[in-house]
């Protein structure tokens, strides 16, 4: 074990320990943006050592921000990076569903793409593995976008990816995934008429 997985083991300790909540309840239940911190311990060391996380606050209520991620002809109007469009083929958003699209670059380059949905919690919670369009994609990962809506209205999405593997995360970020799902989020804001 290296000192920075021990260091996130004694973090994640501290702060899900019962003594540090009643503590600091008030200071952790505060309506203001913050990374959550998972409450699931394998979830919390799967993001330390392959995932990835993409943050942003939207003027924009739940509802609206959770319609633009289901609705087939919304989720075209924004989603993908600055360049591409994209066409959606089919979107059954429910366990067990599927949505299946593709990205095309601006050099005319087609990217299949498919979410399988392991979880829907309307307005709240998506959970999706993310990959090509093939039953038998390697590069398959673990999505989970989380929406949390504060008192003045506007919504805090939490975009998380779990990779398989260290490598496959790491070429991720080193093809520009975190620059990307950023400009994403910016197209995401656009829609929603944030400026």
């Amino acid at each position: 074990r290296t000192f920075v997985g021990k260091l996130f083991r004694v973090s994640f300790a501290i702060l899900h320990a019962p003594a540090y909540q009643a503590e600091h309840k008030s200071a952790l239940s505060a309506d203001w943006a913050h990374l959550p911190i998972p409450k699931d311990r394998e979830l919390f060391e799967g993001l330390v050592t392959t995932g990835e996380q993409v943050t942003r606050l939207l003027d924009a209520n739940r509802d609206a921000v959770f319609a633009a991620w289901t609705d087939a002809d919304a989720f075209c109007q924004w989603f993908g990076p600055d360049g591409f469009t994209c066409i959606v083929h089919e979107m059954d958003v429910r366990p067990g569903g599927r949505a299946r699209f593709d990205m095309t670059s601006g050099d005319g380059t087609v990217f299949t793409n498919r979410f399988d949905y392991l979880e829907v919690v309307s307005g709240q919670r998506l959970v999706m593995d993310h990959g090509s369009d093939a039953d038998d994609d390697p590069a398959r990962f673990r999505v989970t976008i989380t929406l949390d809506e504060q008192a003045d209205g506007k919504t805090v999405l939490t975009l998380r990816q779990l990779h398989p593997t260290v490598e496959q995360r790491d070429a991720k970020l080193g093809f520009g995934a975190v620059e990307l799902g950023l400009q994403t989020m910016q197209k995401l804001a656009h829609h929603l008429g944030v400026p």
